[in-house]
């Protein structure tokens, strides 16, 4: 909500806090304090030596950063594809969505997600047409 007025740190404060209180940080939950005492020192660390780390980072090549980076994210690209595609009725519609917005094109000058976005609804309205019509 207050990302557009520059709040955008308090989203990610809401990842780390949906990461360490969940059940892998501790199965006992009046224990999973420990998860937030040092996640909260390690943000200080960082907080402290921020100058060091964005010179070591920025010095690092960036094919190697969008690696590291894409390879962060595959467990969760792995869960979400799984969950959209986990419906079998909704499926060609989700593929579509992804498969549009992976591509990275841009055409009259807005970006693929948007365009995936416009693909993936318009066959799902596709699919459930062609169920109504033969479920009649």
């Amino acid at each position: 909500l207050l990302a557009p007025f520059g709040g955008h740190g308090l989203a990610l404060g809401a990842l780390i806090v949906a990461i360490i209180t969940a059940p892998t940080a501790h199965p006992d939950p009046n224990k999973r304090y420990g998860a937030a005492v040092i996640a909260g020192v390690f943000h200080l660390v960082i907080g402290f030596f921020t100058a060091t780390v964005l010179q070591l980072f920025s010095a690092l090549p960036p094919a190697l950063i969008a690696t590291v980076a894409g390879l962060a994210l595959s467990s969760i690209i792995a869960s979400s594809l799984a969950g959209a595609l986990s419906e079998p009725g909704e499926r060609d519609a989700a593929a579509i969505t992804f498969l549009c917005t992976a591509a990275n094109f841009t055409f009259m000058g807005i970006g693929a997600p948007f365009w995936g976005l416009i693909a993936g609804v318009i066959v799902n309205l596709l699919m459930r047409r062609r169920a109504a019509r033969s479920a009649a």
